[in-house]
Protein backbone atom coordinates (compact mmCIF):
# COMPACT_ATOMS: atom_id res chain seq x y z
CA UNK A 1 0.00 0.00 0.00
CA UNK A 2 1.63 3.70 -1.36
CA UNK A 3 1.14 6.11 1.40
CA UNK A 4 -0.99 9.73 0.89
CA UNK A 5 -1.94 12.45 2.29
CA UNK A 6 -3.68 15.60 1.46
CA UNK A 7 -2.41 18.34 0.15
CA UNK A 8 -1.87 21.83 2.40
CA UNK A 9 0.14 23.24 4.73
CA UNK A 10 0.50 22.03 8.40
CA UNK A 11 1.90 22.54 11.56
CA UNK A 12 3.39 19.68 14.07
CA UNK A 13 4.69 21.04 17.51
CA UNK A 14 6.82 19.06 19.03
CA UNK A 15 9.87 18.72 21.25
CA UNK A 16 12.62 15.81 21.99
CA UNK A 17 15.10 15.06 25.27
CA UNK A 18 17.95 16.29 23.33
CA UNK A 19 16.39 19.75 23.60
CA UNK A 20 15.91 19.97 19.38
CA UNK A 21 14.13 22.94 18.19
CA UNK A 22 12.82 22.26 14.26
CA UNK A 23 10.90 24.59 12.19
CA UNK A 24 9.54 23.25 9.15
CA UNK A 25 6.27 22.95 7.49
CA UNK A 26 4.81 20.69 5.54
CA UNK A 27 3.34 20.97 1.99
CA UNK A 28 2.52 18.14 -0.64
CA UNK A 29 2.90 14.44 -0.53
CA UNK A 30 5.75 12.23 0.75
CA UNK A 31 7.49 10.90 -2.28
CA UNK A 32 7.39 13.73 -4.44
CA UNK A 33 10.37 15.85 -5.46
CA UNK A 34 8.92 19.03 -7.93
CA UNK A 35 11.26 21.24 -9.07
CA UNK A 36 10.22 24.68 -7.50
CA UNK A 37 12.31 25.85 -4.65
CA UNK A 38 11.22 26.76 -1.14
CA UNK A 39 13.28 27.57 1.84
CA UNK A 40 13.17 26.50 5.59
CA UNK A 41 15.92 26.97 8.10
CA UNK A 42 16.33 24.63 11.12
CA UNK A 43 18.20 25.31 13.79
CA UNK A 44 19.05 22.17 16.40
CA UNK A 45 20.70 23.02 19.88
CA UNK A 46 21.68 19.52 21.64
CA UNK A 47 21.41 19.58 25.42
CA UNK A 48 24.22 17.19 27.41
CA UNK A 49 24.04 13.52 27.38
CA UNK A 50 26.33 12.25 30.29
CA UNK A 51 26.56 9.02 27.94
CA UNK A 52 27.07 8.53 25.14
CA UNK A 53 29.33 11.61 25.39
CA UNK A 54 29.63 14.31 22.35
CA UNK A 55 32.99 14.33 20.32
CA UNK A 56 31.95 16.80 17.89
CA UNK A 57 29.16 19.17 16.03
CA UNK A 58 29.20 19.61 12.10
CA UNK A 59 27.52 22.78 11.05
CA UNK A 60 25.95 22.08 7.76
CA UNK A 61 25.66 24.95 5.14
CA UNK A 62 22.20 25.53 3.64
CA UNK A 63 21.32 23.56 0.74
CA UNK A 64 17.97 24.38 -1.50
CA UNK A 65 15.85 21.28 -1.71
CA UNK A 66 12.11 22.05 -2.97
CA UNK A 67 9.19 21.69 -1.37
CA UNK A 68 9.71 22.82 2.54
CA UNK A 69 8.08 25.86 3.92
CA UNK A 70 8.81 26.76 7.29
CA UNK A 71 6.44 25.92 10.45
CA UNK A 72 6.86 25.14 14.05
CA UNK A 73 7.92 21.54 16.04
CA UNK A 74 7.37 20.94 19.21
CA UNK A 75 5.39 17.97 21.60
CA UNK A 76 1.69 17.69 20.47
CA UNK A 77 1.07 14.42 21.50
CA UNK A 78 1.72 14.19 25.52
CA UNK A 79 3.31 10.71 25.02
CA UNK A 80 6.64 11.82 26.47
CA UNK A 81 9.89 11.23 24.49
CA UNK A 82 8.68 13.68 21.56
CA UNK A 83 10.39 12.71 18.35
CA UNK A 84 12.74 15.52 16.64
CA UNK A 85 10.11 15.15 13.25
CA UNK A 86 10.65 16.71 10.06
CA UNK A 87 8.17 15.55 7.28
CA UNK A 88 8.57 15.56 3.84
CA UNK A 89 11.12 15.83 1.25
CA UNK A 90 12.38 19.18 0.18
CA UNK A 91 14.30 21.48 2.46
CA UNK A 92 16.94 23.72 2.78
CA UNK A 93 18.58 23.30 6.10
CA UNK A 94 21.06 24.17 8.52
CA UNK A 95 21.40 22.31 11.69
CA UNK A 96 24.15 20.32 13.63
CA UNK A 97 24.58 16.23 13.63
CA UNK A 98 26.77 14.82 16.20
CA UNK A 99 28.91 12.52 16.11
CA UNK A 100 29.11 10.01 18.84
CA UNK A 101 31.62 7.80 19.96
CA UNK A 102 31.62 5.36 23.26
CA UNK A 103 32.50 1.84 23.96
CA UNK A 104 31.61 -0.48 21.97
CA UNK A 105 31.38 -3.78 24.27
CA UNK A 106 28.34 -5.17 24.84
CA UNK A 107 26.54 -5.38 28.27
CA UNK A 108 23.64 -7.42 29.16
CA UNK A 109 20.33 -6.00 28.62
CA UNK A 110 18.25 -8.65 29.71
CA UNK A 111 16.41 -6.46 32.12
CA UNK A 112 15.96 -3.33 29.73
CA UNK A 113 13.55 -0.97 30.89
CA UNK A 114 10.87 0.12 28.51
CA UNK A 115 12.99 3.86 27.39
CA UNK A 116 11.99 7.19 28.76
CA UNK A 117 12.71 8.98 25.32
CA UNK A 118 14.30 8.32 22.07
CA UNK A 119 17.92 8.83 23.74
CA UNK A 120 17.37 6.00 25.86
CA UNK A 121 15.72 4.10 22.85
CA UNK A 122 18.58 4.23 20.65
CA UNK A 123 21.05 3.46 22.74
CA UNK A 124 19.35 0.22 24.04
CA UNK A 125 18.72 -0.72 20.54
CA UNK A 126 22.90 0.02 19.68
CA UNK A 127 23.60 -2.41 22.74
CA UNK A 128 21.16 -4.75 21.92
CA UNK A 129 22.90 -4.64 18.54
CA UNK A 130 25.71 -5.15 19.20
CA UNK A 131 25.46 -7.81 21.91
CA UNK A 132 23.32 -9.87 19.08
CA UNK A 133 26.50 -9.66 16.78
CA UNK A 134 28.50 -10.83 19.25
CA UNK A 135 26.87 -13.71 19.84
CA UNK A 136 27.03 -14.21 16.21
CA UNK A 137 23.95 -12.79 14.29
CA UNK A 138 24.00 -11.49 11.08
CA UNK A 139 20.27 -10.31 9.92
CA UNK A 140 18.70 -8.09 12.60
CA UNK A 141 15.59 -6.35 12.57
CA UNK A 142 15.52 -2.94 14.74
CA UNK A 143 11.60 -1.96 14.98
CA UNK A 144 9.82 1.23 16.71
CA UNK A 145 7.55 4.22 16.60
CA UNK A 146 8.43 7.54 15.56
CA UNK A 147 5.40 9.37 16.20
CA UNK A 148 6.15 8.87 19.83
CA UNK A 149 6.87 6.02 21.87
CA UNK A 150 3.33 5.58 22.57
CA UNK A 151 2.29 5.96 19.19
CA UNK A 152 0.65 2.95 17.23
CA UNK A 153 0.77 2.92 13.20
CA UNK A 154 -1.63 5.28 11.74
CA UNK A 155 -1.03 7.96 14.09
CA UNK A 156 1.68 9.28 12.20
CA UNK A 157 1.39 10.50 8.13
CA UNK A 158 4.00 8.23 5.75
CA UNK A 159 6.15 10.88 4.71
CA UNK A 160 6.77 12.37 8.14
CA UNK A 161 7.64 8.72 9.64
CA UNK A 162 10.16 8.45 7.01
CA UNK A 163 11.59 11.19 7.96
CA UNK A 164 11.81 10.87 11.40
CA UNK A 165 13.49 7.29 10.38
CA UNK A 166 16.09 8.96 8.74
CA UNK A 167 16.54 11.64 10.95
CA UNK A 168 16.97 8.51 14.10
CA UNK A 169 19.29 5.98 12.07
CA UNK A 170 21.76 8.87 11.34
CA UNK A 171 21.50 9.09 15.64
CA UNK A 172 21.55 5.35 15.66
CA UNK A 173 24.41 4.89 13.34
CA UNK A 174 26.58 8.08 14.71
CA UNK A 175 26.63 5.68 18.28
CA UNK A 176 26.49 1.98 16.47
CA UNK A 177 29.30 2.89 13.50
CA UNK A 178 32.75 3.02 14.62
CA UNK A 179 34.63 5.87 13.24
CA UNK A 180 36.89 4.03 11.14
CA UNK A 181 34.06 1.69 9.89
CA UNK A 182 31.73 4.49 8.54
CA UNK A 183 33.35 4.10 5.09
CA UNK A 184 32.88 0.30 5.40
CA UNK A 185 28.68 0.87 6.65
CA UNK A 186 26.60 0.63 3.32
CA UNK A 187 22.86 2.31 4.58
CA UNK A 188 20.60 1.08 1.71
CA UNK A 189 17.47 3.54 0.78
CA UNK A 190 14.10 2.57 -0.22
CA UNK A 191 15.01 4.89 -3.65
CA UNK A 192 17.43 7.00 -5.75
CA UNK A 193 15.41 9.91 -4.55
CA UNK A 194 15.83 9.61 -0.88
CA UNK A 195 19.50 9.38 -1.00
CA UNK A 196 19.60 12.90 -2.42
CA UNK A 197 17.30 13.87 0.37
CA UNK A 198 19.43 12.24 2.61
CA UNK A 199 22.90 13.43 1.85
CA UNK A 200 21.19 17.48 1.80
CA UNK A 201 20.15 16.92 5.41
CA UNK A 202 20.75 14.10 8.24
CA UNK A 203 23.40 12.55 5.92
CA UNK A 204 24.75 15.48 4.96
CA UNK A 205 28.80 15.39 5.52
CA UNK A 206 29.00 12.05 6.99
CA UNK A 207 31.19 9.19 6.04
CA UNK A 208 28.68 6.62 5.84
CA UNK A 209 27.91 5.27 2.48
CA UNK A 210 24.39 5.90 0.90
CA UNK A 211 23.14 3.61 -1.53
CA UNK A 212 19.66 2.68 -2.85
CA UNK A 213 16.94 -0.01 -3.16
CA UNK A 214 15.15 0.62 -6.15
CA UNK A 215 14.94 3.59 -8.67
CA UNK A 216 11.77 5.36 -10.37
CA UNK A 217 10.30 4.16 -13.38
CA UNK A 218 7.35 6.14 -15.88
CA UNK A 219 5.06 4.08 -13.43
CA UNK A 220 5.78 5.32 -10.37
CA UNK A 221 2.74 7.29 -9.60
CA UNK A 222 1.16 4.19 -9.74
CA UNK A 223 3.42 2.47 -7.63
CA UNK A 224 5.89 0.65 -9.24
CA UNK A 225 9.51 0.96 -9.84
CA UNK A 226 12.69 -0.61 -10.89
CA UNK A 227 14.73 -3.13 -8.68
CA UNK A 228 18.45 -2.26 -8.28
CA UNK A 229 21.02 -5.59 -8.82
CA UNK A 230 22.61 -5.84 -5.19
CA UNK A 231 25.21 -7.28 -7.04
CA UNK A 232 25.92 -3.74 -8.50
CA UNK A 233 26.03 -1.76 -5.61
CA UNK A 234 27.67 -3.65 -3.23
CA UNK A 235 31.75 -3.33 -2.51
CA UNK A 236 34.60 -5.88 -1.48
CA UNK A 237 35.01 -3.05 1.31
CA UNK A 238 31.39 -3.14 2.75
CA UNK A 239 31.16 -5.35 6.23
CA UNK A 240 27.59 -3.85 7.21
CA UNK A 241 24.58 -3.11 5.70
CA UNK A 242 21.44 -1.19 6.64
CA UNK A 243 18.23 -1.11 5.14
CA UNK A 244 16.21 2.32 6.14
CA UNK A 245 12.90 1.80 5.94
CA UNK A 246 12.05 -0.49 3.29
CA UNK A 247 8.06 -0.50 3.36
CA UNK A 248 6.94 2.42 1.08
CA UNK A 249 7.05 0.05 -2.10
CA UNK A 250 6.79 -4.08 -1.88
CA UNK A 251 9.23 -4.32 -3.81
CA UNK A 252 12.04 -2.84 -1.16
CA UNK A 253 11.67 -5.72 1.15
CA UNK A 254 12.13 -7.93 -1.94
CA UNK A 255 15.49 -6.42 -2.72
CA UNK A 256 16.83 -6.58 0.83
CA UNK A 257 16.22 -10.53 0.69
CA UNK A 258 18.44 -10.17 -2.93
CA UNK A 259 20.70 -8.44 -0.83
CA UNK A 260 20.94 -10.82 2.11
CA UNK A 261 21.47 -13.27 -0.33
CA UNK A 262 24.28 -12.03 -2.55
CA UNK A 263 26.15 -9.88 -0.23
CA UNK A 264 25.69 -11.89 3.39
CA UNK A 265 25.20 -15.06 3.32
CA UNK A 266 28.63 -17.20 3.35
CA UNK A 267 30.42 -14.18 4.17
CA UNK A 268 31.08 -12.55 7.78
CA UNK A 269 28.76 -9.33 6.12
CA UNK A 270 25.90 -7.94 8.70
CA UNK A 271 21.91 -6.61 7.52
CA UNK A 272 20.17 -4.41 9.83
CA UNK A 273 16.37 -3.63 8.76
CA UNK A 274 15.61 -0.69 10.57
CA UNK A 275 12.03 0.55 10.35
CA UNK A 276 10.83 -2.17 7.64
CA UNK A 277 7.30 -2.43 8.91
CA UNK A 278 7.67 -6.15 8.41
CA UNK A 279 4.77 -6.67 11.01
CA UNK A 280 2.68 -5.98 7.76
CA UNK A 281 4.21 -9.45 6.03
CA UNK A 282 3.97 -11.52 9.51
CA UNK A 283 0.20 -10.25 9.81
CA UNK A 284 -0.69 -11.20 6.06
CA UNK A 285 -1.41 -7.89 5.35
CA UNK A 286 -0.36 -8.55 2.06
CA UNK A 287 -2.84 -10.78 0.50
CA UNK A 288 -0.60 -13.95 -1.18
CA UNK A 289 -2.55 -14.02 -4.26
CA UNK A 290 -1.81 -10.77 -5.20
CA UNK A 291 1.66 -10.56 -3.55
CA UNK A 292 3.19 -14.07 -3.59
CA UNK A 293 6.78 -13.07 -3.58
CA UNK A 294 6.54 -11.15 -0.68
CA UNK A 295 4.02 -13.35 1.43
CA UNK A 296 6.61 -16.18 0.73
CA UNK A 297 8.86 -13.83 2.55
CA UNK A 298 7.56 -15.16 5.76
CA UNK A 299 8.16 -18.57 5.04
CA UNK A 300 11.73 -17.74 3.61
CA UNK A 301 13.48 -14.91 5.04
CA UNK A 302 11.66 -13.23 8.26
CA UNK A 303 12.56 -16.42 10.31
CA UNK A 304 16.16 -16.11 9.64
CA UNK A 305 15.84 -12.72 11.65
CA UNK A 306 16.77 -11.92 15.12
CA UNK A 307 14.49 -8.88 16.28
CA UNK A 308 16.94 -7.43 18.60
CA UNK A 309 14.88 -4.58 19.25
CA UNK A 310 10.90 -3.86 18.91
CA UNK A 311 8.51 -2.00 20.81
CA UNK A 312 4.88 -1.92 19.66
CA UNK A 313 1.91 -0.23 21.11
CA UNK A 314 -1.79 -1.81 21.24
CA UNK A 315 -4.17 1.21 22.39
CA UNK A 316 -7.58 1.11 23.88
CA UNK A 317 -9.06 0.20 27.91
CA UNK A 318 -6.50 -3.34 27.86
CA UNK A 319 -4.37 -2.02 25.80
CA UNK A 320 -0.01 -2.14 26.45
CA UNK A 321 3.27 -2.41 24.48
CA UNK A 322 5.19 -5.36 23.41
CA UNK A 323 8.71 -4.39 24.38
CA UNK A 324 12.03 -6.77 23.66
CA UNK A 325 15.83 -5.62 23.70
CA UNK A 326 18.16 -8.51 23.21
CA UNK A 327 19.00 -10.47 24.61
CA UNK A 328 16.22 -9.94 26.67
CA UNK A 329 12.85 -12.24 26.61
CA UNK A 330 9.82 -10.84 24.69
CA UNK A 331 7.93 -8.52 27.23
CA UNK A 332 4.24 -7.49 26.98
CA UNK A 333 3.77 -4.40 29.21
CA UNK A 334 1.10 -1.83 30.76
CA UNK A 335 1.42 1.55 31.33
CA UNK A 336 0.73 2.48 35.38
CA UNK A 337 -1.06 5.16 36.37
CA UNK A 338 2.41 6.09 37.98
CA UNK A 339 3.93 6.35 34.62
CA UNK A 340 6.18 3.38 35.43
CA UNK A 341 5.19 0.50 33.19
CA UNK A 342 4.67 -2.71 34.50
CA UNK A 343 5.14 -6.28 32.85
CA UNK A 344 2.30 -8.46 32.78
CA UNK A 345 3.79 -11.44 30.67
CA UNK A 346 6.98 -12.41 29.12
CA UNK A 347 8.18 -15.23 27.12
CA UNK A 348 11.12 -16.11 24.84
CA UNK A 349 9.37 -16.82 21.51
CA UNK A 350 8.05 -13.52 19.85
CA UNK A 351 4.18 -13.50 19.81
CA UNK A 352 1.78 -12.54 17.13
CA UNK A 353 0.33 -9.51 17.48
CA UNK A 354 -2.99 -10.99 17.36
CA UNK A 355 -2.14 -13.16 20.28
CA UNK A 356 -1.19 -10.23 22.41
CA UNK A 357 -4.12 -7.96 21.34
CA UNK A 358 -6.21 -10.95 21.42
CA UNK A 359 -5.36 -13.02 24.16
CA UNK A 360 -2.10 -11.38 26.49
CA UNK A 361 -3.80 -8.19 26.74
CA UNK A 362 -7.55 -8.75 27.92
CA UNK A 363 -6.52 -11.24 30.24
CA UNK A 364 -4.41 -9.20 32.39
Amino acid sequence: MVPTTTNGDHTVMLTSSFSHLLTLSLLQSPRTYPSNQASMAMATSYGSLANPPFTSKIPFPNKQVSNWIPATISNGNGTGGGMFIMARRNLSIQFHVRAVTGDQGSRNVSDVKFPSDYTELLMQAKEAAQSALLDGKQLLEIEFPTAGLQSVPGDGEGGIEMTGSMLLIREFCDRFVPAEKATRTRVFFPEANEVSFARQSAFEGCSLKLDYLTKPSLFEDFGFTTKVKMADRVKPEDETFLAAYPYFNVNEMLVVEELYKEAVVGTNRKLIIFNGELDRIRSGYYPSFFYPKLAELSKTFLPKLDTVYYIHNFKGVKGGTLFRCYPGPWKVLRKATSGSYICLHQQEEMPSLKEVALNILPSV
